[in-house]
């Protein structure tokens, strides 16, 4: 009988870098000068920042700016629904006006797509209710329908539902067809199946992207100025059109954009870690 003795593994060192500790030395200097900046350029005018931030003016285009985040983004993500159904579905002509939505989307800027709408009544400048081929019954001018908010509403909203579609129909693919079966042999119907199964999975997948394609959508309501629309943006522009103080006003409008993204980024953190419980684990 023979016996071998037991071999130590090999030990593993962490290699040196003699000159790594440089580059928190160069990130510190970079920060000062950053800091430096910041705090002790006059040009700033940190008073006038300071005057303006809570301005009654600037607070109302922030509300602006908050209610038509809200309202595009829940157009938007019904949109979205819509359209993700459309693309998953076995029917031809859903599958290619989903397709054809997805491609208008894509191809057409977000600015230009809301000057289209803006001036729709160029185009349509009416609509007629009543049947088709007889006198209609009523009509109403495109321009009384199409005012500068519903016009944000509906751009913000049109390009939110394309991205959040391929966001939804992304999320629902990444579940393996074995659940859809399980859920089957367990007697649930197709929507049950996908309530209780299929979603608590997809949304873990779902919630990066689409949170950043919310912020994304409330950065953008920043483009709506082009059309008139009185939301951030537009009121620091108006007020420095007339003080001619545009950095400290920029920089309020900077200030807030800053504030209400990182409370989003926050929410979207939380909304991961709830979401994932029980799948790191299982990794």
């Amino acid at each position: 009988m023979t016996t071998t003795s037991a071999v130590a593994p090999p030990v593993i060192h962490e290699r040196k870098r003699p000159f790594h500790f440089l580059w928190y030395v160069l990130a510190a200097l970079v920060a000062v000068a950053a800091v430096r900046f910041i705090v002790f350029n006059p040009r700033w005018e940190w008073a006038v920042v300071g005057e303006y931030l809570f301005h009654p003016r600037v607070l109302a285009g922030l509300g602006n700016t908050i209610q038509l985040t809200i309202v595009s983004s829940l157009l938007g993500l019904a949109f979205g629904v819509v359209v993700a159904a459309c693309r998953m579905s076995n029917n031809r002509v859903l599958k290619t006006f989903g397709g054809v939505y997805i491609w208008l989307v894509r191809a057409v800027p977000t600015l230009v797509m809301l000057l289209f709408i803006f001036f729709l009544g160029a185009l349509i400048p009416e609509i007629n209710i009543g049947l088709p081929f007889l006198e209609p019954w009523f009509s109403v001018p495109m321009n009384d329908i199409m005012s500068r908010w519903s016009a944000a509403v509906i751009g913000l909203a049109f390009f939110l539902g394309g991205f959040s579609a391929e966001i939804f129909r992304g999320g629902l693919l990444a579940v393996s067809n074995g659940q859809w079966e399980a859920a089957d042999a367990l007697g649930m119907s197709r929507s049950t199946a996908l309530r209780r199964v299929v979603m608590p999975q997809a949304i873990r997948v779902i919630i990066p992207p689409l949170a950043n394609e919310l912020i994304t959508m409330f950065k953008n309501t920043s483009l709506v100025s082009v059309i008139g629309y009185v939301e951030l943006l537009t009121t620091v522009q108006q007020i420095y059109s007339v003080n001619f103080l545009t950095i400290p006003l920029l920089t309020v409008a900077v200030i807030w954009y800053l504030a209400l993204t990182s409370i989003a980024l926050l929410g979207q953190r939380q909304l991961e870690k709830r979401f994932g419980k029980g799948f790191d684990n299982a990794r």
